[in-house]
């Protein structure tokens, strides 16, 4: 069995990991997506809170247990509170995790920009739950990984309490405003949005590949584990 172990700040849409474990191993994956939350602080899209809730003290516990649970690889599963320390800043705070968790190591801002590079696209399109000072920092992440960003639309959302109680409708709304005819594939990067069981839909009304910050955490940390796993169901980046 392969496992991954998702290490996840707070209580949000933290329901869309065994969702995609579920989905995965009914396409005859065989694999396994632990979860470990871990203690965010003040739950706030702000760049000082995001800074603190992605400290390495705060990720240290959560990483050991993912270790004692049979994990082979560790994903940070947030995206705010990995790009918001720049490309290199996100480079050390992976490489904290991998040794404190004695494994290979990424967070979901690296997932994305690996994902975005596996599909082939150049041009991106943001539809962000943040706050406009947060959402174009993760543009500045992307543009470090060689990424052109032709739009980044943001929601102005605080918190993740308040993006976990999103359903399908405000999700494909924020998908269809945040879409650009320019790019070639729209983000959206935050995993405390629940988007997991609406790939296919988002993706065929788009006419593009959507990618989500649990469905890129779950394949970055396959990738981690050399695995290659077939789930249309989970969107085109599971397709090949």
């Amino acid at each position: 069995m392969g496992t991954v172990g998702f290490l996840y700040p707070g209580y949000s849409a933290e329901d869309d990991v065994p969702r995609m474990e579920r989905l995965l191993n009914e396409a005859g994956a065989n694999v396994a997506l632990p979860l470990e939350h871990t203690d965010i602080g003040t739950d706030a899209h702000r760049v000082d809170a995001l800074l603190e809730m992605g400290a390495a003290h705060r990720l240290r516990d959560g990483a050991e247990v993912l270790r004692g649970r049979g994990a082979r690889a560790v994903m940070w599963a947030c995206t705010s509170a990995s790009f918001v320390f720049g490309w290199e800043g996100a480079r050390t705070q992976a490489g904290e995790l991998s040794r404190m968790a004695g494994l290979p190591a990424s967070s979901t801002s690296f997932a994305f920009a690996h994902a975005v590079r596996h599909l082939g696209v150049e041009r991106v399109a943001i539809a962000a739950t943040y706050p406009e000072d947060v959402a174009l920092l993760f543009g500045e992440f992307l543009n470090a990984a060689g990424i052109e960003v032709t739009r980044v639309t943001p929601a102005g959302i605080i918190t993740a309490a308040e993006v976990g109680t999103w359903g399908r409708s405000r999700v494909t709304e924020l998908a269809h405003k945040g879409d650009d005819p320019e790019a070639q594939a729209v983000l959206l990067p935050d995993t405390a949005l629940h988007t997991v069981s609406w790939l296919p839909q988002l993706e065929a009304e788009l006419g593009k590949p959507v990618l989500t910050a649990h469905q890129v955490t779950a394949w970055e940390g396959l990738r981690l584990i050399g695995r290659t796993v077939r789930c249309p169901r989970m969107g085109s980046l599971f397709a090949d």
